[in-house]
């Protein structure tokens, strides 16, 4: 069932939001070589408690979890791309990380990622991370009122698919609002004019993550949560959360760190 938010509980969203983009800000600040995972964990989590926030993926076990997962934000780095835990790895220069993070502020959730590098950036990352995130301001822009769910994944698709990245509709975007994983799901490839119509109230998270490798396969870690390429390339992930309005998309958790790359056409409203 999907539940269309009205104004004032997408403000309501919106101000969740806002505590996922200054977690992912902090964050990413404090990403430098010789810190460890679990250092960034608490440096989100520190933001969330001052927000009065809880975590939605603290204690989170889905059924392909074998035990709940154990930290505010997914850490992934290098061919790591999704849903990584907090560990003690000590990031190096040259890293490439992905963090995911949702906040949960008077019963509405956000949920937004965002992948850098750490210290230096090669060519190839720097592609990787560019195409990404153009992927995610399109899928955005797509999102207008009377288009369909195909419209954002046939957006995204295209993207990867003319740079040669990999990619997997298995995880993507998903409805947000009162839990963070809602009805529908928003696949990162697909055929336009398919699937949901998109309504005003309808709020989603968009979420494209690519491999570099250019294949369309992954493995799962023993932990069970982490998701890394199949052919040991580097992975990157972007997320927001958006609200389909009669204005078209509003964003509701950014930006975090920079304008989003615009890949023409409407571009999202930020909030």
């Amino acid at each position: 069932m999907v539940a269309l938010k009205t104004a004032g509980e997408i403000e309501a969203m919106a101000a969740a939001g806002a505590v996922v983009a200054r977690a992912l800000a902090a964050t990413r600040d404090a990403a430098r070589p010789g810190v460890r995972l679990t250092e960034l964990d608490e440096v989100a989590h520190a933001v969330l408690r001052e927000a009065g926030a809880s975590s939605p993926f603290l204690g989170y076990q889905p059924s392909f979890a074998p035990a709940p997962y154990p930290g505010v934000v997914c850490l992934s780095v290098n061919d790591a791309v999704l849903h990584g835990p907090p560990s003690h790895y000590a990031l190096r220069d040259g890293d490439l990380l992905s963090v995911d993070c949702g906040a949960t502020l008077d019963g509405w959730t956000g949920d937004a990622a965002i992948s850098f590098c750490v210290g230096r950036t090669s060519a190839g990352d720097a592609h990787l991370l560019e195409r990404t995130e153009a992927a995610l301001a399109a899928g955005i822009a797509a999102a207008q009122p009377g288009a369909r769910i195909g419209d954002i994944s046939a957006a995204i698709g295209r993207i990867a698919r003319a740079a040669g990245l990999g990619l997997h509709t298995d995880f993507g975007g998903h409805g947000v609002g009162r839990t963070m994983h809602e009805s529908p799901h928003i696949a990162n490839d697909g055929r336009p004019g398919r699937g949901l119509t998109l309504r005003p109230g309808l709020t989603v998270a968009i979420e494209p993550w690519f491999l570099a490798g250019g294949q369309d396969a992954y493995l799962v870690d023993d932990d069970g949560w982490t998701l890394r390429s199949a052919d040991g390339s580097r992975g990157a992930h972007f997320e927001h959360t958006i609200a389909v309005t009669e204005d078209g998309p509003r964003m509701l958790t950014g930006p975090v760190a920079r304008p989003l790359a615009r890949e023409g056409g409407p571009g999202p409203r930020f909030c």
